[in-house]
């Protein structure tokens, strides 16, 4: 995350097991795509036990989304991922990060309209 400072970063949990996660990433890739040459970045995090499942979902996106409408993906399970913020006990869930990396706004569930209202008020 480091590397997004100076960004304002949505950081979305979610996992190839939730339903509600895997509708709502069209809209996600939409939105971002709507904030393109903005410094602004939408990170997905995987919380799956196993690799081979965010593995294959992204083989999947692969085949079906332009590259540049692709998310930064990681996996939570990654011996190299840390992370400053708290694991959430419900997905999908997100962090908003304002330009310093200080969270703003935290969100369960589907992300609400007000949000991208709040991206656009702090880029």
């Amino acid at each position: 995350m480091a590397e997004q400072r100076g960004k304002v970063t949505l950081v979305l949990f979610w996992s190839t097991d939730c339903a509600v996660c895997r509708d709502k990433m069209p809209e996600l890739r939409a939105n971002a795509q709507g904030w393109k040459g903005q410094p602004f970045k939408l990170v997905t995090v995987s919380l799956d036990r196993k690799l081979q499942d965010t593995a294959d979902y992204e083989r999947l996106v692969a085949k079906v989304v332009n590259k540049d409408q692709r998310l930064l993906a990681l996996w939570a399970g990654d011996a190299s991922y840390q992370s400053t913020l708290a694991r959430p006990s419900h997905l999908p869930a997100a962090y908003l990060l304002d330009k310093s990396g200080r969270v703003v706004e935290q969100y369960s569930g589907r992300i609400p309209p007000e949000a991208w209202d709040r991206i656009s008020d702090l880029l």
